[in-house]
């Protein structure tokens, strides 16, 4: 008697090795929501962090209602950053509705992968105002790579309509006692050729770091070419 071919993705979706595990994923993505997403709900009860991230993964491949309410309920409640930074992954490709539940991710986590996560998922998207709240905060940020990330989105922000306010930030962060800052903010300049951008670069071209020297330097010579 043959097998129920969804009882055995189930069977190998908790299987030992993780080439089985993605192999079933991909095989349950070719069914319709109405069968795979309840098989994706009971993977996401498992103690297993590593399938409750296999679990979210798959939510992302089925934009229905039941999908993201789940997805939203694990980001509300999940503690494994591994499975909330693959749940703001899936939970993004919902749109707009989207967007309020990444940011409120961002506030109430303090862990590395799950801002980064969020912030370059809203770097892909227009809603600035939100953007620059999150940058703002991941300046506030002990990881020096969230704040990296969070200066890097200022310099995205210098394309759009909070461009001024961006740009005040990344002038306060030129000042910066730490190099790392003073040499992401070189490079985020390259985004806007304004008078007090081309400043900026200017006087990072004078810094007493020669990494950030090079890069303002960097900068200029890009400038300079288009």
């Amino acid at each position: 008697m043959n097998q129920d071919p969804i009882e055995q993705i189930e069977i190998n979706l908790r299987a030992e090795t993780l080439n089985q595990r993605k192999e079933a994923l991909d095989e349950l993505a070719e069914f319709p929501a109405e069968i795979a997403v309840p098989v994706l709900q009971r993977l996401v009860s498992e103690k297993d962090f590593g399938l409750r991230r296999l679990a979210v993964m798959g939510f992302g491949n089925y934009t229905t209602e039941a999908s993201f309410q789940t997805l939203k309920q694990i980001i509300e409640q999940e503690q494994d950053p591994n499975v909330l930074a693959e749940a703001a992954n899936s939970v993004f490709e919902f749109g707009d509705r989207a967007i309020p539940i990444l940011q409120k991710l961002f506030e109430v986590s303090d862990n590395w992968l799950v801002r980064q996560t969020v912030i370059s998922l809203l770097v892909e998207t227009d809603c600035y105002e939100i953007l620059l709240s999150v940058a703002t905060l991941a300046l506030q940020d002990e990881t020096e790579t969230v704040k990296q990330t969070g200066i890097s989105a200022l310099g995205q922000l210098l394309k759009s309509s909070v461009k001024d306010r961006a740009l005040d930030l990344l002038t306060q962060l030129a000042g910066d006692e730490n190099w790392r800052s003073r040499w992401k903010v070189a490079y985020a300049l390259q985004h806007s050729q304004d008078l007090q951008a081309r400043g900026l670069i200017a006087k990072l071209q004078q810094d007493e770091n020669y990494r950030v020297v090079a890069a303002a330097l960097e900068v200029a010579s890009d400038w300079g070419e288009k």
